[in-house]
Order: structure tokens, then sequence, then C-alpha cells
């Protein structure tokens, strides 16, 4: 979420009158915003986005509510040591959360372990563990609507008689003291991005919120009109059409057995109907195709954590592959292929699978994406049911991402087309009309300007790095993964200092590349990018014959609050994963609504700004899907591309050999046995493709007014990438909601006894 304060102040309208009042009281607004710590609450582009979606539903006036888990400690601090990532707990509520409410009214009990007792009645799931989850709400305005919806995070508390009923007796204090057992599922956030630990607190933590929430939202259910008993029909009928529940990714599947546990063992609601319910009220958006990112849970994990949740999944799977066994007689690979459980080795749960059985609608995070999900990944059930499958291209609010970190350039926009902009993005496109307009272009080059400067400054201040603010920002900032090949940035950054001490004299385009992102603490591969790349700034800084003409920075502990000063000073946005691999991006949207050029792969949300744009007017290179898939047909040769192309082989060389770790020569031997050996994601491959691209981008530099002309076809087509759109689609498509733009009458004024609060009955 990052922090609350200034965007708090935008969307209530308040900012100026509270600058004003500060500042009367003789202090710096801006001063007072750097205390606030970040609430980094997940890893990378999901957490993200889950934020922006949040801001986006109060926005359009939707009754939705965030829920996740309040973790203690949230996504470590990185330090970086002698070019090493450190890291260190992120104490984030050491001087308490002024943004949340504790409610405890709204306590609920978590059962784990226990075993399962069949009867007459129906299945009991019996001597479990109880957990309590603990709701604090935080409020999440809407912009300049006077709604504020709720994000509800749920935190784990021992109840009283934890350990004292039982065993226990004799050691009242050990009995106390292992409160901290129960107490530990909020404690910490898992740190990996788009990778799959199957650890037992792990799965405790997934199972917490769903089980928590679910029953939050029940009683919620209930306690509404719609939920009143009537003796003719099932008080559950309705469910549907007043509950929609949006999976993001897999790690709340269990809310599917979790939702059919309640409505079969303590609703007493037939198997048929229940599942009926169930699958009309989940959507599942996917947000990986790496392998190693999808969740398959092992059975005896799932076993002693759930029982009975175990029971109800091997039910469904079992209903579901006789369904496919009628459609399909005698394809037993299909029936393989399309389980739930996963045999040979360790039995697991594929919960990819679970959620597509047990959602009404599937959908990937860009075109591209939602393709590749739809004919590889999950073809088999795209065959089964085509119309359950569909695209909702990703998003970023424009609330936080211009008006907050970018109050220049929003201003300037305004100027020119009004201020209903930021309600309605695609009214950006009004700016093509300026696009030859040299005073505007004049004005945007010089809003950028005073950003670069800005943040030139901060990074003397931390960094005390001369930085030459007339000199190309280069930024690379989202997590460190081999997927986003920052080692591909990292070898054009070696040739451009070879070339430059190759001939001092030629005319050289002064950029300063700054990599930003944190590695999972667990990713050996990620920790020694980052050690490359800072051993290789250390060389490159420092390198009397370079001098200002390049410089290259690793930006410690990128979180949101820094995301916000770096994104508006940056020149060119660097998107170059594998295509394929990057579902979508989102700090894509970012870097263009402010005013950055990309240079990209065909990959994720970036083959939309090239269509939103034109192609002309994006740095598009290297492969596209289909050269990867025939690239892996023949087999990648890493060795080819080494023996074809001179400054990958020096680049490599130096590397090998120690020039940027003289004192450890075999320092980076993993990364360049890595590099030819088992590079998945084929970085010589676009090596050559990438540094012609960034000659392109040097020479347009050059041009100032040509490179802002972009700049400025970029941000008119930037509007398809507000999360307003994004949440429009999935409310009319999947939730079957309209968002509503009333606003609705601040609190001091009185309102007509029949107007009714909601427009939309239905809660997301």
């Amino acid at each position: 979420m990052g922090r609350t304060l200034q965007n708090t102040m935008i969307n209530l309208g308040l900012q100026n009158a509270c600058d004003e009042a500060v500042y009367q009281l003789g202090l710096d607004m801006e001063e007072l915003e750097e205390i606030e710590e970040d609430a980094g609450l997940g890893n990378g582009g999901l957490g993200r986005l889950a934020a922006c979606f949040l801001d986006s539903m109060a926005t359009l006036g939707l009754a939705a509510y965030g829920y996740g888990i309040r973790y203690e400690y949230g996504i470590f601090n990185q330090k970086i040591r002698d070019g090493w990532q450190v890291e260190e707990a992120d104490d984030w509520l050491r001087h308490g959360n002024p943004w949340e409410k504790a409610r405890p009214e709204y306590m609920l009990p978590v059962h784990f372990y226990g075993r399962v007792e069949h009867s007459a009645t129906g299945a009991k799931w019996i001597d479990t563990q109880v957990v309590l989850a603990l709701p604090y709400d935080t409020p999440v305005p809407g912009y300049m609507n006077n709604t504020v919806n709720t994000m509800r995070l749920w935190s784990a508390r021992a109840p009283n008689d934890f350990n004292l009923r039982d065993f226990n007796v004799g050691d009242y204090i050990q009995a106390v003291l292992d409160r901290n057992l129960a107490e530990n599922i909020s404690r910490v956030l898992y740190p990996n991005d788009n990778f799959f630990e199957g650890k037992e607190l792990r799965l405790k933590q997934e199972y917490f919120v769903v089980a928590a929430t679910l029953q939050d939202i029940i009683r919620r259910f209930k306690a509404s009109k719609f939920g009143s008993t009537d003796t003719v029909r099932t008080v559950f009928d309705s469910f549907p059409d007043q509950v929609a529940i949006q999976l993001n990714d897999t790690h709340p599947a269990m809310a599917i057995p979790e939702l059919m546990r309640i409505f079969v063992d303590i609703e007493k609601l037939p198997w048929e109907k229940a599942w009926d319910i169930t699958k009309r009220t989940f959507a599942y958006t996917n947000h990986t195709v790496l392998p190693e990112a999808l969740e398959r849970w092992p059975v005896d994990l799932v076993e002693k954590l759930l029982p009975r949740h175990l029971q109800i999944i091997y039910e469904i799977n079992q209903r579901h592959l006789d369904h496919i066994a009628a459609l399909f007689p005698n394809d037993v690979d299909r029936l393989r292929r399309m389980s739930l459980i996963e045999e040979g080795g360790t039995k697991r749960i594929n919960m990819a699978h679970l959620c597509i059985v047990g959602s009404h609608a599937v959908n990937g995070v860009a075109k591209i994406h939602s393709e590749i999900v739809k004919t590889q990944v999950f073809e088999d059930f795209a065959e089964l049911e085509p119309e359950k499958f569909q695209n909702k291209t990703n998003g970023i609010t424009p609330r936080r991402w211009l008006l907050l970190c970018n109050p220049g350039l929003a201003e300037l926009i305004a100027e020119k087309i009004g201020e209903d902009y930021v309600r309605d993005l695609s009214q950006l496109t009004k700016l093509h009309e300026f696009v030859d307009d040299d005073l505007f272009i004049r004005e945007v080059a010089k809003v950028k300007q005073e950003n670069k400067v800005k943040f030139a400054l901060y990074l003397e201040k931390e960094y005390k790095v001369k930085i030459n603010p007339s000199s190309m920002f280069d930024v690379h900032v989202k997590r460190i993964h081999e997927y986003k090949r920052q080692l591909m940035n990292c070898l054009h950054i070696i040739t451009m200092y070879n070339r430059i001490r190759r001939d001092p004299t030629k005319l050289f385009v002064p950029r300063t590349v700054i990599i930003g992102g944190k590695a999972a603490p667990g990713y050996h591969m990620a920790k020694m990018i980052i050690k490359l790349i800072n051993a290789v700034a250390q060389v490159v800084n420092n390198d009397p014959m370079v001098g200002s003409k390049l410089k290259v920075i690793f930006l410690e502990n990128y979180r949101v609050s820094l995301a916000e000063k770096v994104i508006p000073a940056t020149d060119l946005s660097e998107q170059i994963s594998t295509a394929g691999t990057e579902a979508s991006g989102t700090g894509n949207m970012k870097f263009m609504l402010n005013g950055a050029l990309t240079i990209g792969t065909m990959d994720g949300a970036n083959v939309e700004m090239a269509e939103e744009a034109g192609e002309e007017n994006l740095f598009i290179f290297g492969m596209r899907v289909e050269d990867v898939t025939e690239l892996d047909r023949k087999g990648y040769n890493a060795q080819l591309y080494y023996d074809r192309l001179p400054e990958l082989k020096q680049a490599i060389d130096q590397i090998k050999s120690g020039f940027f770790s003289p004192k450890e020569p075999n320092l980076f031997n993993d990364v360049v046995n890595m590099l030819f050996h088992h590079d998945r994601f084929k970085v010589f491959a676009d090596y050559e493709a990438y540094v012609k691209c960034q000659e392109k981008v040097s020479e347009l530099y050059l041009n100032s007014k040509a490179w802002t002309k972009k700049v400025i076809r970029n941000i008119a087509a930037a509007g398809k990438f507000s999360s307003d759109r994004t949440i429009k689609e999935y409310a009319r498509d999947i939730w079957h909601v309209e968002p509503s733009d009333l606003k609705i009458p601040p609190p001091n004024e009185p309102r007509d006894a029949g107007q009714d609060k909601t427009p939309n009955g239905t809660a997301a």
C-alpha cells in the first residue's frame, strides 16, 4: 500500500488546505510525509495491483472490501553492504499505525489440525486447535466522491485458554509463552515473488485469511435484508447475486473448499446446490505462467493441517474427473493432465486447477498473457469451457501514480485538457492535439528536467555520488529475477563502458543507469546479480576515462515511496523480460504515464502499450513469443552467440576473469555458468538486438524535441492503463455490478431519505 497520508489528502481534496495549514505552523508538509513508513505487505506487482484496485473500486463507488493479513513484519528492508543484499526486519508498526482501527468485536475463530468424524448427520471436524482472527480496518477513500471503503486485515491471536485446557496443567508460564506459536501466523510476510515455497506456516497463513474472510462475508450476508430466512427457498440462493469473491492468484484458493465446508457441513446444503453457489461466487485471476511459481501443496501436509478440506478437494476432483471421462472416454492422459491431484513422487494438489474448476470466470492480466493461459498453460480447461476464460489487462491508479508523485506534470496536463482526466484517463488522448505545440513540448521537457534535478539531489544526499541531471536517466526497477533479465541490462552497461574506453573522444550520450529491486532471500542467483551490478558500478563510477559519461547506481530498498520519486525522473524505462514470461507488468504503465520512453520486448502489457501509442513510439526489440518457441524447439545454444559477437565475448570474459572482482576472480562463476549452460531466459539471444536498440535510444535522446514529442504521444496513449478501466471491466464482465460516478453527499449535508447510499447492492 505504501504511504497513506498524501493519498488521503488528495482523494479528500484537502491537500492544498493541509499544505497551507502546516506551512503556517512553520513546518514543511514534505518533511512530515517522509516520516511515514511504507506499508509493504506484499511482494511485487501482485500486491501493488491489489492496492491500485482498492483505490479504483472506491473511486467507482463499488461496495468492495480488500481482505488480507496484517503482517507484523512486511517485506524486508534491503541494505547493500559491500555490494551484497542484506535483509533487515521491516518493523513497520514500531511507532504505531494511525490509519488502522482494531475491531475486536468482529474477532473470529479459525481451526487447524484435528480429525474428521462421519455420522448420519454428516461430517464433523473435531479436536481442532483454534486461533483467533482479529480484524484491523483501514479506510480506503475514493477520489473526491465522499465514498470510503474498507481494507480489513486479519491479525492472529491465541485464545485465552490456549494450551491451558489440556496437557499443560502444571506449566502455566510455558503455556502462556506458547501463545506465540498461534500468533506467529501473522508475524511475517514470505518474501518470494513468482516462486512457490511449500512451508506449513505459509499454508496456515493462506487458510487463516480465507477462513476469517469467509466467516465475515457470511455474517454480513446473513445480517443484510438479502439473507433473511425464507421458509420456501434456501437462505443462500441469492448469495452469488449479492457476493462476488475475486481470488488474487491461487494464494487464497483454499476459499473454495472452505466455502463448500461451510455450506455442506454447517449449513447442511446438498452438495450440488453448494457447488453451484460456490462456482457462481468465485472468480480467479492468474498472475504468472512460470512453473516454479505455481502452488502445488503436498497432500500429506494438507491432510495434517486441514483434514476435512482434503476430503472435500478429493470429492470435487472425483466429480470433475467423472465429468471429463464422460466427455472423453478412454482418454486417461487427459484425466491425468486435468486432475486436481498430481500423482508421482509426493502427491500434490494443483491449486490453479482447483481455482479453475471452482470458479465461473478465469482471467489473465494482459492480452498476450491471457492467450498463453488459454492455449498453453490451461489448454485442456479452455477447450472444455472456452467461455470461462477472459482477459483483464492490468492498470494503475492515476491518483497515486500521477497526481501524487508528479504534480508538475499533472498540472500541466490539466491546463491543456481540464481536470476531469483524473477520473477518466482516456481523456489523455486530447493531448494529441498538442504534440506539435512548441510551448507545450518545452513545458513537458521542463517538468521532466525539474523532476530529474530533484531526484539527482536525493541521490547525492543518499549515495554521495555526483549525478549529471542532463544525462539520460535509464531506469530498471522491479523485483530481481532471472526472467526480468537485469543481467542483460548489466551486459549493456559493460558494453557501453568498453566502448567509452576504446574511444574516449567519440561522442557518447551520457547516461545514469539506475537499477533497483529486492531479491528473495533464498534466491542465490538473484543475489549474485545484485552483487554483479554493484561490482560493475564500482569499476565504472571510479574510472577517470569515463568521468560523468556513465554512472551506475543500485537503488537500495526499492519500495512504493521510492518508486514515487524515481519514476517521474525517468527518461528510459527498461521492460526487457523474455517474451512470454512477464504476465503484464505495471511499472511499465507508471513510466509511460510519467513521461518516460520504453525500451522493451513484446511481452506482457508492453504489447498493448505499443498498440495504443504506435510501435514507432516505443523502442521494441528482440524475440517475440513465436521466436522463443522456435528457439526452444531448435535448442538454445548460448555458445553460438558468444562466439559470434565480440562485444558480448569481451563483457563475459571480463566477468569471468575477475575484471570486476579482482580480489575474488571466481566470484561470478555461477552467473557465467548459468548464462552458458542453463539460461532459461536466453539473455544472449536478445543481447545484440538490445544493444542496437539502445543505440537508437541514444541517437533520439540527442534530439530533445523529437524525444519529447514521442513522450507526449506516449502520455496521450496511456489512458487505457488506468486501473479504473480495469475495474470497470471486472465489474461488468465478472462481478455483474454497475460502477457509479455518483458523488454521494458529504456527511454534513442532509440526504433524501429515499436515496440509497450504495447504488449497487452487490459487494465485490
